[in-house]
């Protein structure tokens, strides 16, 4: 298969076109490098982690329709997997009218090339934080979501809607996957585990907010790269699936594991909880488990293996 990435040079992008390539499909990328975290980390992944690796790499916004219709006519693509976006719950009470453009906007000129060139599967990234303060656990994605809290949750569910439509009146097969709390390697360093380490590392206090009463299904990336090459592989008509963990855990385990690995006690700023925050995000994974999938991977393991990879990236001994 040729398949299209968007966000090709993130956390995630970069890993699953990694998989994709090793099995033998072709992949197509774009990704117009923003700043909203370092751009030099988005360049390693291309260059580093992708060394010696055959793909195709357009720079570009997905906000511009003429270069997504240029990119679509010329490669003759299978299949999308969207996965561009500013991410970011607190960031985008920040700016949330770049949020809406780039998040909302631009998932909407893809729908339309999906729908112009007739691609086979269009699967794009939703978000945990579509369920909001929704008070049941763990959440199922028969819950409602009509209740987001912040900006970048609502931007989510309006592609939800979006791509609901474009299955519903032009029969393009849609899935939208909510992922829950993803880390590991390269990932981003605006996400706890980063900026957990950052600061231990360093000696600075980190912030723990909630007091640590907070509970994730922490999702290693090579979890989330293999349930979503599941659902790119499986064609549905339309769906939204969640992609978690399987594992309940506390902030504080997570904070105890890091500090284990790092081999240095943090020190702990406890503040209240953040605007758009929520206490526990904890996933209903049934319905992707049924395409054969599970996670393997605990947060032992996958803390330990981002700590090997940050301490060689970062030079620190």
């Amino acid at each position: 298969m040729k398949i299209l990435i968007t966000g090709g040079a993130g956390f995630i992008g970069s890993n699953l076109a990694k998989k994709l390539m090793d099995r033998g499909d072709k992949v197509v990328m774009i990704d117009n490098f923003n700043d909203y975290y370092d751009v030099q980390l988005k360049k390693d992944r291309i260059k580093k982690y992708l060394k010696g690796y055959n793909f195709k790499l357009y720079k570009g916004d997905i906000r511009d329709i003429k270069l997504l219709d240029k990119i679509f006519k010329a490669e003759k693509l299978d299949k999308v997997m969207h996965l561009a976006a500013l991410a970011g719950v607190r960031n985008s009470l920040l700016d949330p009218i770049e949020y809406e453009d780039v998040n909302v906007r631009g998932t909407m000129n893809l729908l339309e090339m999906a729908k112009k060139y007739k691609i086979k599967n269009f699967v794009y990234a939703s978000s945990s934080s579509v369920y909001g303060n929704n008070k049941k656990q763990p959440f199922s994605e028969t819950d409602s979501v009509d209740t987001p809290i912040s900006p970048y949750a609502a931007t989510k569910k309006a592609t939800e809607l979006l791509a609901h439509v474009y299955s519903h009146i032009y029969g393009l097969n849609t899935t939208g996957l909510r992922f829950f709390t993803v880390y590991g390697p390269w990932g981003r360093p605006d996400m706890a585990l980063f900026l957990f380490a950052d600061g231990i590392t360093k000696g600075n206090p980190i912030n723990v907010f909630n007091r640590g009463k907070m509970s994730r299904n922490f999702t290693y990336v090579d979890d989330i790269v293999s349930g979503t090459m599941a659902v790119i592989d499986a064609n549905l008509k339309c769906e939204v699936m969640n992609i978690g963990g399987d594992k309940e855990e506390t902030l504080m385990r997570y904070i105890e594991v890091l500090e284990d690995n790092l081999g240095k006690k943090a020190k702990k700023k406890m503040l209240p909880m953040q605007p758009g925050d929520v206490p526990a995000t904890v996933a209903d994974i049934r319905k992707l488990k049924k395409l054969g999938w599970k996670p393997t991977t605990r947060i032992e393991e996958g803390i330990k293996n981002f700590v090997t990879w940050y301490r060689e990236y970062y030079k620190i001994k």
